[in-house]
């Protein structure tokens, strides 16, 4: 008699119940939201692209005709030209400054469960809460009280306060990824502290401090309120000079700068996530 194998057949899957009125309409809720968001945010921006590309000898939208001609007279602009080199410099002061400060101070708080640490991390991250308009004005009547000026050091100082933040959010954020057994293996190998962050720490966390440096340098350069209180009158930064154009005669070449400074963003915006993942680092 010959052995017959019986085949149980395999158990049916379980059918996903139908989303819930309440999930649905959340989302419906959500997507709206996020819709209008993305309405706010990217409709003034493609305004201000599709106005550079004009024509005329004024700014209107729609342009009446597309033309290179703002962009080639950015080259003429020797104000212009040395507002964005003064914005050059101090946002890489800043993002420097940012990152010797920031990283050591992420490290201290994401290795200390000492609430007098956990209550400086609010204080360092105050910036962010804080109006900067206030917070310009503020450090402006502070350093005439120390009987100072205003000046190319100081505005450096003010945005590395107000930027430092960014770089410090990232790094504790790239350390809770981070994984207390290879640094015990380390030590067990004999590495001492510095060993141990120069080879290890510091590459696993390079990321994190990469995308919180290209926000600090980012936020610097287009800084407006504590530029416009902490700038003195021969350092003239690129947004103040915009915006003085803009209420004064309404030049067309800020649109044609405006539209440059769009379009360097993106670029580096793709660089980072490339390198760096910033929208990773950011979760």
């Amino acid at each position: 008699m010959s052995e017959q194998t019986l085949v149980m057949p395999a158990p049916p899957l379980p059918r996903r119940a139908a989303p819930s009125f309440e999930a649905w309409s959340l989302r419906c809720v959500f997507g709206v939201l996020a819709a209008l968001a993305l309405v706010f945010l990217v409709a003034p921006t493609l305004v201000i692209l599709l106005t550079s590309f004009t024509a005329t000898e004024s700014l209107r939208f729609p342009p009446e005709g597309f033309s290179l001609r703002w962009y080639a007279a950015l080259l003429d602009a020797d104000q212009m030209q040395a507002a964005a080199w003064n914005s050059l410099v101090v946002a890489l002061w800043t993002t420097v400054l940012c990152v010797l400060l920031g990283t050591p101070a992420a490290i201290a708080i994401a290795r200390s469960k000492s609430p007098w640490v956990r209550a400086c991390d609010v204080l360092f991250m105050s910036p962010l809460l804080l109006p900067a308009l206030a917070f310009g004005f503020a450090a402006l009547i502070f350093i005439h009280r120390l009987g100072l000026r205003p000046d190319l050091p100081l505005l450096v100082l003010g945005h590395v306060i107000v930027c430092t933040p960014f770089v410090l959010r990232t790094t504790i954020a790239a350390l809770t990824q981070l994984e207390p057994s290879l640094l015990d293996a380390s030590r067990s190998l004999g590495a001492s502290e510095w060993t141990t962050f120069r080879r290890v720490t510091l590459p696993l966390i390079a990321r994190g401090i990469g995308a919180g440096a290209f926000l600090a340098f980012m936020a610097s350069f287009d800084n407006v309120p504590v530029s416009l209180f902490l700038a003195d009158e021969r350092t003239e930064v690129l947004p103040i000079h915009l915006w003085q154009q803009i209420e004064n005669n309404l030049d067309v070449r800020t649109a044609a700068a405006s539209g440059l400074i769009v379009l360097l963003t993106l670029t580096l915006m793709v660089i980072a996530e490339r390198t760096a993942g910033l929208t990773r680092q950011m979760r």
